[in-house]
């Protein structure tokens, strides 16, 4: 029988990773408040999933100004630093590899979120629609964000680089800049929310100069081999739109490929996408021949269509987001044939323990630890 090309091993930049079987960054609003800090439950949730090739932790604000929901980690205080580090240690000491994605949501957000009650800052002064959920629990309409200045984005790529920083102290073993899923990186690559006429908008070179200003800084602290992005090229959540991507994500791979990181994760349809599937193949076509690091696809993947996307050459490894969150031995499950817990979307956000970390084992009991070769 041919190898399950899921368990192959990977150099992915300076990291070795056991398997191709990557947890997606989920958001899941369990960080404790009020200081938005991660803490033993988000330790515990990490560590029975360490078996993962290589953990992207959920999206962690740089900033208060970079908040749009609530209870999500920050990795901005000492004290949210000291938290992460519980859920890092964690993760080592099962034998697991993370890195943090570092986030920024951008028009995302509410003034009840912002520091002073501001506005939220955006590309462009076009509000998403939809609805934003609030701190008390209740739902209001994005408000219109305040257009950012050219002289304030070296401010904000600043803040990444801290950002970074902290991550770094906290103990992780990269990070992914989260440039998907309209939030401030999204925005500003995407013309459905960048309506810019300066040197941040217009052409897709002056498009992609801002998140490749945060993408270098990145770099500089943590060197390339430790470095990832994830982008959304036909993703509507949050509104979001382009007319051109092919061109757009074509350029940006090319400058991808000149800074050699080390990954590159490309997402495809969540949130109920309805996407064009041949461009979306051609964008995924387009990543694969351009970017010679690590390529990772994310989508709805299950077992037997994430081993054809391997064999095939599509990519390097696959992210999985709601079936990690449900089965947390997921790895495992795929390389023994084993049924699938199926996750339960009424506890996705909510606080406590209950749909994070009770989701049993394929033997009901606790997760193995460490040195489990899957």
């Amino acid at each position: 029988m041919a190898a399950d090309p899921l368990f192959n091993p990977l150099t992915v930049g300076d990291l070795q990773v056991r398997n191709r079987v990557w947890m997606a960054p989920l958001t899941r609003c369990r960080s404790l408040l009020p200081g938005h800090v991660p803490w033993e439950l988000n330790a515990a949730y990490y560590r029975e999933r360490a078996t993962a090739g290589l953990i992207l932790s959920e999206a962690t604000e740089i900033a208060q100004e970079g908040r749009g929901y609530p209870g999500v980690p920050g990795i901005f205080t000492a004290e949210q630093i000291a938290g992460w580090k519980k859920v890092t240690s964690a993760v080592h000491e099962s034998g697991g590899t993370i890195v943090c994605q570092l986030w920024h949501v951008g028009r995302a957000s509410h003034q009840a979120f912002q520091p002073d009650g501001k506005d939220p800052v955006a590309p462009s002064a076009i509000a998403a629609a939809g609805d934003v959920h609030l701190p008390d629990g209740s739902k209001a309409p994005y408000p219109v964000p305040r257009a950012l200045e050219a002289d304030e984005l070296p401010g904000i790529v600043a803040t990444y680089r801290t950002a970074a920083e902290n991550a770094k102290a906290a103990g992780f073993d990269g990070v992914e800049l989260h440039a998907a899923n309209g939030y401030l990186i999204d925005e500003f690559l995407r013309n459905g929310a960048n309506e810019r006429t300066d040197e941040y908008g217009g052409s897709v070179e002056n498009r992609c100069r801002f998140p490749l200003m945060v993408l270098d800084a990145l770099i500089e602290v943590w060197g390339k081999g430790r470095v990832g992005i994830r982008v959304s090229p036909l993703g509507s959540f949050n509104d979001m739109a382009d007319s051109n991507p092919l061109p757009l994500y074509t350029h940006l791979f090319g400058e991808l490929q000149a800074r050699g990181i080390a990954f590159l994760e490309i997402v495809g349809a969540i949130h109920g996408d309805d996407i064009d599937d041949d461009l979306l193949q051609k964008i995924n076509a387009a990543g694969r021949e351009a970017f010679s690091g690590t390529l990772a696809l994310n989508g709805g993947y299950e077992g037997d269509d994430a081993r054809t996307a391997l064999r095939e050459g599509q990519c390097d490894a696959i992210t999985f987001g709601t079936t990690f969150l449900a089965n947390p031995d997921l790895p495992k499950r795929l390389k023994e044939g084993a049924d699938l817990n199926e996750s339960n979307p009424a506890t996705w956000y909510s606080r406590g323990p209950e749909g994070y970390v009770d989701y049993p084992s394929m033997d009901g009991g606790p997760v193995p630890r460490s040195d489990d070769p899957s």
